[in-house]
């Protein structure tokens, strides 16, 4: 009997990680690395808690994957929302919260990729990304360049290791229904409205709509996609909108 294969989903203990997490150990043993301590009743999913940003904790949450199963597929979810603009901090203070949030996502490929080519084995790695890579929104400037960032690394991965059967893609999300978002919601009795006017399907996304497109990017029914940053936006990047115009 073949061995199920495993996941590693780092910031997935909340949120749309947690979703993610969910959903994928309905395919395989999932390991979840954060800063915060999670706890699941599912004893599919484990926990390493560390710093995403740390190799020696990536390296960490690969190895407890592998005891599972084979680590086939990573996802780099965690992520860092602070604002900063160029009139109103440091360049040393906004050129850190870019690296903070790049660095997640450098340090997760970086183990993911060492990982497959120390087996010799193929393997899939999904990054998240947001609409703001291509259309920022005011007042996040640096999670809007560390995300296009994101989407330019995806790309390079995806080229240099497409030979050893590495595929490298992302998502680049919409307004997703998270905590975060009903905290916003609670103070402005207009969000509904605004983000119906931002998205074309005229809804906010949910998380397991989120889930699902990583799913597929992670499997084998996208074995011939690698290299590509898939809008899962509800066509809000297609339709361009200004949140401020809205």
């Amino acid at each position: 009997m073949a061995t199920t294969a495993s996941f590693v989903v780092t910031g997935g203990a909340r949120g749309i990680g947690w979703v993610i997490a969910q959903h994928l150990a309905a395919v395989g043993p999932v390991v979840v690395l954060d800063t915060d301590a999670g706890h699941s009743e599912d004893p599919r999913i484990r926990f390493v808690q560390g710093d995403v940003a740390s190799a020696e904790d990536a390296v960490a949450a690969a190895r407890l994957a592998e005891e599972s199963g084979p680590l086939t597929g990573w996802v780099n979810n965690a992520a860092v929302f602070r604002d900063a603009g160029l009139a109103t901090a440091s360049a040393d203070e906004i050129s850190s919260l870019v690296r903070t949030n790049l660095d997640l996502a450098i340090v997760g490929c970086h183990t993911a990729v060492q990982h497959f080519l120390t087996h010799s084995r193929a393997g899939s790695i999904v990054n998240v990304s947001s609409h703001q890579a291509q259309r920022p929104v005011r007042g996040a400037l640096p999670y809007a360049t560390a995300k296009a960032a994101i989407e330019g690394l995806t790309r390079a991965a995806a080229v240099d290791h497409g030979p050893h059967g590495i595929r490298v893609n992302a998502v680049a999300l919409g307004s997703v229904a998270t905590a975060r978002y009903e905290g916003y919601r609670s103070e402005h009795p207009e969000a509904d409205r605004q983000i119906a006017a931002l998205h074309p399907i005229g809804r906010i996304g949910q998380p397991q709509e989120v889930a699902e497109a990583v799913e597929f990017l992670l499997s084998a029914k996208a074995a011939f996609i690698t290299g590509t940053v898939l809008p899962v936006d509800g066509g809000r990047a297609a339709l361009g909108l200004d949140p401020e115009a809205v």
